[in-house]
């Protein structure tokens, strides 16, 4: 069986690797270069944590594996990230709406593993947590700007939050390796921090003027790595060419 904390610290890690790359995909063809500027810097921090969690999980299972292998030579079936993240850009306000949506839940589970037993991990999340602060407010401020402002931008903002709403229930779901954390104090319980997550979610909606879909419908399978969409496997062969192709290659 693998170890519940190795899972967990994959759970953690290859989330904010799959997002980071999603936006890093904005990367010098964003609407404006003050975004483009802002997008390459959320997709950096987010790589920066994915070392750190994936540094650990490394150490953790004690197969000799470190972060860029836990990264670059999985295959889609191993990976334990989100289904959210793992969605296509589409437009900029999709990407937005998903970033808004992974950030809320992102700031307030890290305030949690603040508090972790694991000293290792309550320094990774102390340092992330000053990172998704400025990236919440950022997200928060362009969902509302976008969802109201023209008929063109809150008809993009609806539409993506109800492509993208039914990824979000995935994030609170617990199962045995949450409760496996929880029980020894290393994590907090997902399903605890949804009260918080929708008190917020509904007031930024308030102020953009979108409407929440009312279907509870919740896509799960991510993070167990049971299921995956099929948009994992195409960016994955775009991230993982190089090192499949020479493996251990350096520069």
């Amino acid at each position: 069986m693998t170890d519940p904390l190795f899972e967990y610290l994959c759970r953690m890690g290859d989330s904010t690797l799959v997002l980071g790359h999603r936006v890093s995909e904005w990367c010098g063809v964003a609407p404006v270069l003050e975004e483009d500027i802002a997008l390459a810097n959320t997709a950096l921090d987010l790589i920066g944590q994915t070392q750190l969690w994936l540094g650990l999980a490394g150490e953790v299972e004690g197969k000799g594996r470190d972060a860029d292998a836990l990264a670059f030579h999985r295959d889609v079936w191993e990976f334990r990230n989100l289904l959210l993240v793992e969605q296509p850009n589409g437009d900029f306000g999709r990407t937005m709406m998903r970033q808004f949506l992974f950030d809320s839940w992102h700031l307030s589970y890290l305030k949690g593993l603040a508090g972790s037993s694991n000293d290792q991990i309550a320094a990774i999340a102390e340092k992330s947590v000053k990172e998704v602060t400025y990236h919440l407010e950022r997200s928060t401020d362009t969902v509302i700007g976008l969802g109201d402002g023209t008929e063109e931008s809150h008809r993009r903002m609806q539409d993506a939050l109800d492509r993208l709403y039914p990824y979000v229930g995935e994030m609170f779901l617990t199962d045995a390796v949450d409760t496996a954390m929880t029980e020894q104090n290393i994590a907090p319980d997902p399903a605890t921090l949804r009260p918080a997550f929708d008190a917020h979610l509904d007031a930024v909606l308030q102020e953009a003027t979108l409407t929440k879909p009312q279907d509870n419908f919740a896509h799960k399978g991510g993070k167990t790595g049971a299921r995956h969409t099929e948009h994992l496997g195409h960016m994955l062969s775009q991230m993982q060419w190089l090192q499949r192709a020479y493996p251990g290659a350096t520069w």
